[in-house]
């Protein structure tokens, strides 16, 4: 008998091989729209990293995987992107990883394009100014893959919390000035390897009115408030400052950087943007 035959099954069936299902997804599609992304998304995955430290660090990670599907194919094959996630010997996924993953997505599919999108909390020890409290603070981290026929491209985006004081209240008030907690992020390209998580936080926190911490004493919150005070940025400062950083640093090609402010007096939030290609 061939392995394309049916056997027959208990009550007379007969049981189908995966040669002998039809393959609807293969199938032609007449409409002629073609679709930039179809995949999976909140794949739960472990994910391993390298720290500037010099140690590791584990965490857990929601993947997204794509590819980009012509006009005159019905469907992609969702299982085959979890088959090649796995078949990373079922360890942690590291950075390293993410571009050969996002390869072998696109040859396995055979897709045009392929994308990969790998989020995840990254903890970093961080004291206290005053006092030297350690705590745990955590940040957004996204790896973003893209593979074409020509290569692979990797952007980094971190995104990280800090403190901003509004120099127009602090201007017109007697005293005082309203504070709030900000968002920073950045999306990053660089030429040769990517820059340290750890490093990238320092730059968004260097650009606020002043950083935040996991734990404060009160010499701490004395410190914290009164330099935030000495430090008022407007959300166009923030991102302008951390424009101003990501331009001194020659590794970096391309950015996308973002700042969101929560206001503490208004029903509204302050943001800003910029994105810039450094290579022009």
């Amino acid at each position: 008998m061939s392995g394309n035959e049916t056997t027959p099954a208990e009550g007379g069936t007969t049981t189908s091989t995966p040669e002998t299902m039809p393959d609807v997804q293969s199938s032609k599609d007449t409409r002629r729209v073609a679709i930039d992304k179809v995949g999976v998304k909140e794949v739960v995955y472990p994910i391993r990293l390298h720290t500037k430290a010099g140690g590791e660090q584990s965490t857990v990670a929601n993947i997204n995987m794509y590819v980009a599907l012509p006009h005159h194919q019905k469907g992609t094959h969702m299982s085959r992107f979890l088959e090649v996630l796995n078949e990373h010997s079922c360890q942690p996924l590291t950075p390293d990883d993410i571009p050969q993953v996002t390869e072998a997505i696109r040859v396995r599919l055979k897709a045009a394009e392929a994308h990969f999108e790998a989020s995840f909390t990254y903890f970093v020890e961080k004291h206290a100014p005053v006092t030297g409290a350690a705590g745990l603070m955590n940040y957004e981290v996204t790896f973003e893959c893209t593979a074409t026929a020509t290569g692979q491209d990797m952007i980094m985006r971190v995104a990280a919390p800090a403190t901003s004081l509004c120099p127009c209240s602090k201007e017109i008030s007697e005293y005082g000035a309203h504070n709030q907690r900000c968002r920073i992020e950045a999306a990053i390209r660089t030429e040769g390897e990517m820059m340290w998580i750890e490093d990238l936080v320092t730059r968004l926190e260097e650009a606020a009115s002043h950083p935040v911490y996991a734990v404060l004493k009160r010499p701490d919150e004395k410190f914290v408030t009164e330099k935030a005070y000495e430090n008022p940025k407007f959300v166009e400062d923030i991102i302008r400052d951390l424009a101003v950083l990501l331009d001194s640093d020659g590794s970096i090609s391309w950015y996308r950087i973002t700042s969101e402010n929560f206001e503490s007096i208004h029903s509204h939030n302050a943001y800003a943007q910029i994105e810039k290609d450094t290579r022009g």
